[in-house]
């Protein structure tokens, strides 16, 4: 009995770990997904291309590749990342690519008379998109954010090729330490549901508070 406990507290280390990778890949993907969507409507020809460019790459290629990239290769040119960072990196550039498409899309979707009253307020440019477009748009972006959350979330798995010691990775330490394979990734896959779960909680809360502050606002 004290044995397994000592490998559930491996597995749960694990598990934190994948947290991290969660939060700081999610935080990171927004951030890419807002700025590569915004710069897929911009009206610089350059900005489009560019984003463009970074979507169908990320999109089009493997997030194995990506990741062997992000900790193999970039240090040949000087840049060397712990495994954490290209964790990081690879999983919130590649889930970020896809955001992208539903950034674009969401801003696209606001009902032109938005844009039209915004200018006939004498707003400029940014303060529509900061004030009226936006607001409205990260109402419909949200369900889909959500639903990358959750497929980044299970996307960390991929970590444990470069020895990142995620949920993953320990439950295959575990397995080969006790020749048990159901108990290690029964383990993890009820934390994996857990986990999705929470986000999905989440973010059917915060869709419901949003959703509330744009009552009566769109058409």
């Amino acid at each position: 009995m004290d044995m397994w406990l000592g490998y559930l507290t491996l597995i749960l280390q694990g598990a934190w770990i994948t947290i991290q990778l969660t939060v700081y890949g999610c935080v990171f993907a927004l951030v890419v997904a807002i700025v590569a969507g915004l710069g897929r409507i911009s009206r610089f020809a350059a900005v489009r291309w560019l984003s463009v460019a970074y979507v169908e790459f990320f999109r089009g290629t493997s997030i194995f590749v990506q990741l062997f990239w992000a900790y193999y290769v970039l240090p040949l040119g000087g840049l060397t990342l712990t495994p954490m960072q290209a964790g990081v990196l690879a999983l919130g550039l590649n889930v970020g690519a896809y955001g992208a498409e539903v950034v674009r899309s969401a801003i696209q979707s606001v009902d032109a008379g938005q844009r039209e009253a915004g200018i006939a307020l004498n707003l400029t440019r940014y303060q529509r998109m900061r004030y009226v477009i936006f607001p409205q748009a990260f109402a419909v972006m949200l369900p889909t954010f959500g639903n990358n959350a959750i497929e980044l979330l299970k996307g960390t798995a991929i970590v444990s090729l470069i020895s990142l010691s995620d949920m993953t990775f320990q439950a295959q330490v575990v397995r080969a330490q006790t020749g048990n394979t159901a108990i290690p990734f029964l383990t993890i896959l009820v934390l994996y549901f857990a986990m999705s779960s929470v986000i999905s909680f989440g973010v059917r809360r915060l869709e419901k508070r949003v959703g509330r502050g744009l009552e009566g606002v769109r058409s």
